[in-house]
């Protein structure tokens, strides 16, 4: 399969917002206009995270993802406050292809292998945010908008999910979220090599070399990106045909 490239527009309050180590947050514009830009672009897929949903004890805006399905001929998935079976058909149902869980899996895995079993594990990306121990000895599962160590080893975690029906892992370094710094490759080559479903990297983009790294040495199947695009310092068709000149198979 040919390597994607994936942007992912966080949003709250009806608007796309970026920010660095999940806070610091900054308007970024309307989620509708944005996603079709990105469409016109070249982006194979989408991803729009609700990233207040949680927190704030509600589910994901449905008329928006309502309103994203009528402009958006490309596959995106939605997350953000999905805590139901009933929260994720009302999502499908308004046009997503894919839901992304979290917390809710979290804390409660079986919520997962039913989710699978009712609509297909194709259509379940299970998010994981991850953050280096202070010791060094591996990574922790955070959850809440990365705001609490659910204490949780990332790995574990990550093999967990799959046996019960993930059709997808979005894998999200906390550290390295809005730095530009690159992907945590450790991070993503540890994960991705102890799965068998496709690995979304997440968190870090800042250059056309970061995304190459990714897709190889880190070994993910996609590479998300969100400021980076935002505020056009990339295109995508800069990283796809860069990517392409490296011998990655991407859709041009």
């Amino acid at each position: 399969m040919n390597k994607r490239i994936i942007p992912c527009l966080d949003f709250k309050d009806g608007r796309v917002v970026k920010g660095i180590n999940f806070v610091d947050l900054k308007d970024a514009g309307d989620p509708v206009e944005c996603a079709a830009a990105y469409v016109a672009a070249g982006a194979d897929e989408l991803v729009f995270l609700d990233i207040a949903a949680t927190n704030e004890g509600r589910s994901t805006v449905v008329e928006m993802v309502r309103r994203l399905a009528l402009e958006i001929p490309i596959p995106f998935a939605v997350g953000g406050g999905i805590r139901t079976v009933g929260d994720i058909e009302d999502i499908l149902e308004a046009g997503a292809c894919k839901v992304g869980i979290n917390s809710a899996a979290v804390k409660n895995p079986d919520f997962i292998k039913e989710a699978s079993a009712k609509f297909g594990s194709e259509r379940i990306v299970v998010a994981i945010d991850a953050k280096k121990r202070d010791d060094g000895s591996g990574y922790n599962v955070y959850i809440n908008g990365g705001g609490k160590d659910a204490g949780i080893d990332a790995v574990e975690w990550a093999k967990k999910v799959c046996e019960l029906g993930a059709g997808e892992i979005l894998l999200t370094s906390i550290e390295r979220d809005g730095t530009k710094a690159g992907y945590d490759i450790e991070l993503n080559k540890i994960i991705a090599e102890s799965v068998t479903v496709p690995v979304i990297a997440s968190g870090g983009a800042g250059t056309l070399e970061h995304f190459y790294e990714a897709l190889t040495v880190g070994k993910a199947d996609a590479a998300l990106a969100a400021s980076l695009f935002h505020f056009k310092e990339l295109t995508i068709s800069d990283v796809k045909e860069y990517l392409k000149e490296k011998n990655v198979a991407v859709n041009i």
